[in-house]
């Protein structure tokens, strides 16, 4: 990454929303959901959006790496949730009302306690890697100090329903992406149904997002992500010690090999 982002909370959709009295095709149990209009969102086109750096909206759970007791660690994402008489209220509030509006929370009473460590946080964002036109995926061990201060997406077979195919349940894969890694090459103008047919049908379009598919309603995973399917090299040295199973050692022993697709990438059981 050339440079981070500052982004300290959510990223609006770059179309105005609404909500449609339906199921909805993200939440089996949610009979709501929220879609993206036509329209433009004004927050987008005051940032300048038609200008933007289109990247990859890579599926994992969010991290962060920063210092605590003096050395690098890696945040992992945990939400401060409400505790159980919050939560009834909330949802007294929203049967009487049919609305969340108007139901105020109090921050100090209303949630769950967390660990004296957890930073408050929202969705990050990042600027696009100066190498966007390589091909080629690189897997390679980084020390933490090299990527302080920035945000990654932990992907693997333990996360978010693994649409990335990478690892086996005896064997699972995990690593770390930067965010804003991946630039996306040819993307549609910001409009609904370019945006939508892009997604769709055009051959960069098995991604997660650019605008998530659930707002223009489309549904994700949807077949073979093309993260998963991109080629790879593995560039792990230090740790070749056969007897060991953790991660890092069975990247070690592909240290300098080549696959076709990052899914291809398993490790003897």
């Amino acid at each position: 990454m050339r440079s981070l982002g500052s982004v300290q909370h959510k990223i609006p959709c770059v179309f105005l929303t609404e909500v449609k009295e339906e199921p909805s095709r993200k939440r089996d149990c949610q009979q709501f959901q929220v879609v993206a209009t036509e329209t433009l969102n004004p927050v987008a086109l005051e940032a300048d959006i038609h200008s933007a750096v289109a990247t990859e909206k890579i599926d994992g759970t969010c991290c962060y790496v920063t210092l605590y007791n003096g050395r690098p660690h890696l945040w992992a994402r945990l939400d401060r949730k409400p505790n159980k008489q919050a939560e009834k209220r909330f949802k007294k509030h929203q049967h009487q009302h049919r609305s969340c509006k108007g139901f105020s929370w109090d921050v100090e009473e209303d949630f769950k306690i967390v660990p004296e460590a957890w930073i408050p946080a929202h969705e990050p964002g990042g600027d696009e890697d100066e190498d966007e036109d390589e091909e080629e995926l690189e897997v390679s061990a980084v020390p933490l100090a090299d990527l302080m201060e920035r945000t990654l997406e932990l992907i693997g077979t333990n996360v978010n329903g693994n649409p990335y195919g990478l690892g086996s349940k005896k064997q699972p894969l995990h690593c770390l992406v930067s965010h804003g890694s991946f630039g996306v090459r040819n993307p549609p103008p910001v409009d609904f149904h370019q945006i939508s047919s892009w997604l769709r049908e055009g051959p960069g379009g098995r991604v997660e997002g650019l605008v998530h598919r659930h707002h223009l309603g489309l549904r994700w995973p949807d077949g073979g992500a093309s993260l998963g399917e991109r080629p790879v090299v593995v560039r792990v040295v230090g740790g070749e010690n056969t007897d060991r199973k953790d991660l890092f050692s069975s990247f070690c022993r592909l240290n300098g090999q080549r696959f076709s697709r990052l899914q291809d990438v398993l490790f003897d059981s």
